[in-house]
């Protein structure tokens, strides 16, 4: 049985969160597959808004079992709170949640480091979350890191001083004005890792093979979007891991081979969060409207999002890229009442028109040229099948397809799990 991918498109909070809790009916396992709690998924449905970090988004679904894979970080003072919330929801946590041994753990010096590192950056700071995740990889690979499996060994707290020890050295050699008291984070920590042990560890990659012989439906979730990836993202404004389909298969042990549906997500416009090159950011009433309309403040960190057009140009690379074989359009609603809709289809870079992206797509290279197209009044949000929509957003969704050659299978007219339109 194959394993179908849930991936973000842009720059992240596309929406994966609700399209997650609106598919898990159709799936025996949600697996996350990388990213930590600098991730934000938004699900709401029976009146209440929730918002998970590095929990999977199934969590709600009775008939689901939800892994948390080893291409996720995890901070156990995050995912306790995380755990908090859900106890008024009789879940059965222990037979529900499964993590994997190999995820590895976010330290509270891994935090304190991300802050030192940011500090000293001024000016040119990348827009970290400020949740450790970047130290955290950068341990991962440095061969340092301390993974999941090692709370089950007697000496954990052993190798847990050895690397907060040099974590500290490394927050003085910053020499940047970081205020905090280690003792209290490193209490709080404990108290988060002894109900982290009282959850279920699994090999995730030898259950999830032996899941798959046994013809079980999984669905992978990713974090944050194709465009902050490590190695295809709007580098060095990225996030520390592989958002991409590949990502899928590092960080869940699943062989490329068994991968089927890729399903990729979208906003009928853009956003972003932090720093970084965004071609088609607005400035004016319509930039203000998209983010007022779209509720667009962080998940995670409640920052502003930046809003501006569809950027078709950065949209194709990340279908190209990931091999999406399905798309599902987001917030369809937020441009209801816009006169004139407008989507980049090529960039002048550097006094060429371009339609692929390039390696940098700073404003001085980049200007966004943009195809314009009659925008639609109607309100969405009460509509409950494809033959409501209006004939300019039908117009809009059949220039998409034709440009990006996949269909676009769900269109989303509102936050709850109710208000998603299949086609």
């Amino acid at each position: 049985m194959a394993v179908d991918l849930l991936l973000g498109l842009q720059w992240g909070d596309e929406g994966k969160g609700k399209i997650v809790d609106v598919l898990t009916k159709d799936y025996d396992i949600i697996a996350r597959f990388q990213g930590g709690p600098n991730a934000g998924h938004t699900l709401e449905f029976d009146g209440i808004k929730h918002v998970l970090h590095t929990i999977p988004s199934g969590i709600f679904h009775k008939n689901a079992i939800n892994v948390v894979g080893n291409g996720v970080v995890i901070d156990p003072v995050i995912f306790k709170k995380e755990l908090d919330n859900l106890k008024k929801f009789d879940i059965d946590i222990k037979s529900k949640l499964l993590i994997s041994r190999k995820a590895h753990l976010i330290l509270p010096t891994h935090r304190l480091l991300d802050a030192a590192s940011e500090a000293s950056k001024g000016k040119a700071k990348i827009g970290s979350t400020l949740k450790g995740i970047g130290p955290t990889y950068m341990d991962k690979t440095g061969r340092n890191g301390m993974r999941i499996g090692d709370l089950e060994l007697d000496d954990w707290k052993d190798k847990y001083r050895a690397l907060a020890n040099k974590h500290e050295a490394m927050i003085d050699f910053y020499d940047v004005d970081i205020q905090y008291d280690l003792k209290d984070l490193e209490s709080d920590f404990c108290e988060a890792v002894e109900e982290l042990k009282k959850l279920t560890f699994i090999d995730s990659e030898e259950y999830l093979y032996q899941a798959q012989k046994k013809g079980k439906k999984i669905l992978a979730e990713g974090a944050q979007g194709s465009l902050l990836d490590i190695d295809f993202g709007t580098y060095p404004f990225v996030t520390s891991s592989n958002t991409t389909a590949a990502g899928a298969c590092t960080g869940l042990g699943v062989a490329p081979n068994q991968i089927g549906d890729v399903k990729g997500i979208f906003k009928a416009y853009t956003t972003r969060v932090g720093s970084g090159p965004f071609p088609t950011e607005l400035f004016d009433e319509d930039g203000e409207t998209m983010g007022r309309v779209g509720n667009e403040f962080g998940a995670t960190t409640g920052r502003p999002r930046r809003c501006g057009w569809l950027d078709l140009v950065a949209l194709k690379y990340a279908v190209q890229i990931n091999g999406v074989t399905v798309l599902m359009m987001m917030k369809g609603d937020v441009l209801s009442g816009f006169k004139k809709i407008k989507v980049c289809t090529a960039y002048n870079y550097k006094g060429e028109t371009i339609s692929h992206l390039p390696y940098n797509i700073e404003v001085e290279n980049v200007t966004p040229i943009y195809t314009e197209m009659e925008g639609w009044k109607q309100d969405l949000t009460k509509m409950t099948s494809a033959d409501e929509l209006p004939k300019n957003l039908n117009a809009y969704i059949d220039f998409l397809e034709t440009a990006l050659e996949v269909p676009i299978k769900i269109v989303s007219v509102g936050p709850d799990r109710t208000q998603t339109i299949h086609r």
